[in-house]
């Protein structure tokens, strides 16, 4: 992995530190195109070497000739240009969660993060090489429209999204507050094609809702993993042990994931310091995260909520409470997503995030495309959605009655 991020550094470095004042024509004249890249860029004779037999970087100047000698449509735009070598780049990793953000995308990315942002309010990724909703946000446009988590998304605005990541097509859906986009979705494997209008709002992600039910059970839904969920379950969790809970529904359903710290001390409420919540595997180096401590739900038994909508750090909130038996699982198989990604900011305000590791269980099962299992497999089928059933929720109260 190491290697990986060094070529990948290496490559950026050359294509940001170009000096886009200077009239590339002269600065082609004057490059010797069997030159090697220590002219470039500093970096030790073995590591050039080692770029040098695996790649003829040549082949990009040359390119950059071409179109800077010949290309007369419209005036050349240099910096756009950089972007694009950097996405082709990034896109010929084929891992649909390693995504080159320009400046713009960077922002609105980290706005998703803070938890408000105008859009439609649903979360998307990959399954079996297409684009799906993972979940619809509560109350969002997007659930309000009918969209439902496991809906293909074909087209936006007429606009065919096959083969395009995820980031970008983000980009298409998302616009001013009262706009409209047009989805084209497939469902359930239907020939038959839907076309779901929604009204762009402004989204703001209030991630943790509790509430107590019958027989004193406290139910606590969080929506994503984003910077203010910590502090929200903390006051959650105090306001519920004051009602003395005889036990807990924690519902991760539609849960698209988030950070990876807010996931690991949200877990530590329930689980045991120094137990293990998940390892990150970096091609066989193992780096294991414990819990830090403040468990205060220790005694109460404790029933998740899980489906298909459930990813990444809701993945890893539920398998570790699963495999340190401290609660049990009722829904369907989760969405898969056990890729760890990083955000490395460039110097100009864009960014890459990159794939760095995998998301392992505390018991070693690996997340990515396998997902987490239920102890209860509980289906919720779109007839029960439309009115108002919830099988999954009936099958936890049952188990904390027993």
């Amino acid at each position: 992995m190491k290697k990986q991020s060094n070529k990948i550094f290496l490559i950026l470095l050359i294509l940001i530190s170009f000096n886009i004042g200077f009239a590339a024509s002269d600065f082609f004249n004057s490059l010797d195109s069997k030159k090697n890249i220590t002219g470039l860029v500093n970096l030790d004779s073995d590591k050039n070497n080692e770029i040098e037999n695996k790649a003829d970087f040549s082949l990009f100047w040359d390119a950059w000739k071409v179109v800077e000698d010949d290309y007369t449509i419209e005036e050349l735009d240099y910096q756009k240009m950089v972007y694009g070598a950097i996405s082709g780049m990034v896109d010929s990793l084929d891992d649909p969660y390693t995504v080159f953000f320009t400046p713009e995308e960077n922002k609105m990315f980290n706005q998703d993060m803070s938890g408000k942002f105008s859009g439609i309010g649903a979360e998307i990724g990959f399954r079996d090489g297409f684009l799906t909703i993972i979940t619809p946000l509560k109350n969002s446009p997007a659930e309000k429209s009918g969209l439902l988590p496991g809906d293909v998304i074909l087209k936006v605005n007429g606009t065919e999204v096959i083969g395009m990541d995820v980031d970008k097509v983000v980009n298409l859906i998302r616009g001013e507050k009262g706009t409209k986009v047009v989805l084209t979705i497939g469902r359930d494997k239907s020939d038959e094609l839907k076309e779901i209008e929604v009204v762009r709002d402004i989204i703001i992600v209030e991630t943790v809702e509790w509430e107590m039910m019958k027989s004193s059970i406290a139910y606590i839904e969080i929506s994503q993993f984003n910077e203010d969920t910590s502090a929200e379950f903390d006051d959650c969790v105090n306001s519920i042990l004051i009602k003395n809970p005889a036990g807990i529904i924690l519902d991760l359903r539609n849960n698209s994931g988030g950070y990876l710290d807010v996931a690991n001390e949200i877990t530590s409420r329930f689980v045991a310091d120094g137990d293990i919540i998940v390892i990150e595997d970096y091609n066989g180096k193992e780096e294991i995260h414990k819990s830090r401590g403040g468990q205060k739900f220790a005694g109460i038994p404790v029933v998740v909520l899980i489906n298909e909508g459930s990813a990444s750090a809701s993945e890893i909130l539920a398998g570790a409470l699963k495999d340190n038996g401290k609660a049990k699982l009722v829904g369907e198989k989760t969405f898969g997503k056990g890729l760890v990604q990083k955000m490395e900011d460039l110097k100009d305000g864009s960014a890459i995030k990159i794939t760095i590791a995998r998301w392992l269980t505390p018991s070693g099962i690996d997340i990515n495309k396998n997902g987490v299992e239920p102890d209860f497999e509980v289906e919720l089928t779109e007839d029960d959605y439309l009115n108002d059933r919830d099988p999954q929720l009936k099958k936890a109260l049952e188990i904390l009655g027993r």
